[in-house]
């Protein structure tokens, strides 16, 4: 039998570990602000290429599509001291690299944890990686495709009726979208949690049902508390998803329940 290792050498392989996320995350954001993407076509099909150009990298390249996209005609994207636009791209480089990099930065904290767990516990954590890393990827889509433009535009609406040319600094913006995203991306782990606490036996399958109405309270709180406005309309559009995402927590919870049940009678 393997002797248990020190505290010592668990320092060291979580360093060692860590290290590694940290070479990922790096090469990906050191691409992403030192590469553009230059389109061509092959086929009839719309392809890129990467070319060298720090200066128009692919950080760049999203701000601009996200300008495009998410905010109104009448708002203008600015920058008022020097270095402000390179922050903001290094912030979408950063974020993009931690996301493309995420199956090396799971694959490194799995393989430090797993060992310290049972089987049981091991399994079910191999088994929500994917699902976890999915509704990831889609609570920050549904941020950026749903939550943040309507947010935007609504906000601004009140500058555009009045007549007035509104200036955005890009490192707000940037910011603005990448915590709605980050928010959400979070957010969209709780049926995941939710059933993971379930069957681990820390509460019962019908304890979700039972508490419903507290939940329901403090998510429509939570959507006032982050959304920059007062009306009660945008609120929900942060409560919305996470009730949803909670009947769907307590529905995989029953369920399974109810097929260890089965199983048992």
């Amino acid at each position: 039998m393997d002797r248990p290792m020190t505290i010592m050498e668990h320092l060291e392989e979580l360093r060692k570990r860590v290290f590694k996320m940290i070479i990922a995350v790096g090469i990906v954001t050191f691409f992403i602000l030192g590469f553009h993407l230059t389109p061509f076509i092959y086929n009839g099909i719309h392809l890129y290429y990467p070319t060298f150009s720090p200066f128009n990298n692919i950080a760049a390249q999203a701000t601009v599509v996200m300008k495009h996209n998410l905010l109104p005609p009448s708002v203008q994207l600015i920058q008022t001291a020097p270095g402000q636009a390179f922050f903001a791209q290094f912030y979408i480089a950063v974020l993009l690299g931690v996301a493309i990099s995420m199956p090396v930065i799971i694959r490194e904290f799995m393989g430090f944890l797993i060992p310290a767990l049972g089987k049981k516990e091991a399994q079910m954590i191999k088994s929500a990686t994917f699902p976890a890393i999915g509704l990831f990827v889609a609570g920050c889509l549904f941020s950026y495709l749903v939550v943040t433009p309507y947010t935007l535009a609504f906000l601004y609406k009140y500058g555009e009726s009045a007549g007035l040319l509104t200036f955005l600094n890009v490192v707000d913006f940037i910011t603005f979208i990448l915590q709605f995203a980050l928010a959400f991306g979070i957010s969209f782990q709780l049926p995941l949690i939710m059933y993971a606490v379930t069957a681990s036996g820390m509460v019962g399958e019908k304890f979700w049902r039972h508490n419903i109405k507290w939940a329901v309270i403090a998510m429509v709180i939570l959507g006032a508390a982050i959304t920059p406005d007062g009306s009660g309309v945008t609120m929900w559009f942060v409560a919305g998803p996470l009730i949803g995402l909670y009947l769907i927590g307590m529905f995989l919870s029953e369920r399974r329940a109810n097929q260890i049940a089965t199983l048992k009678s």
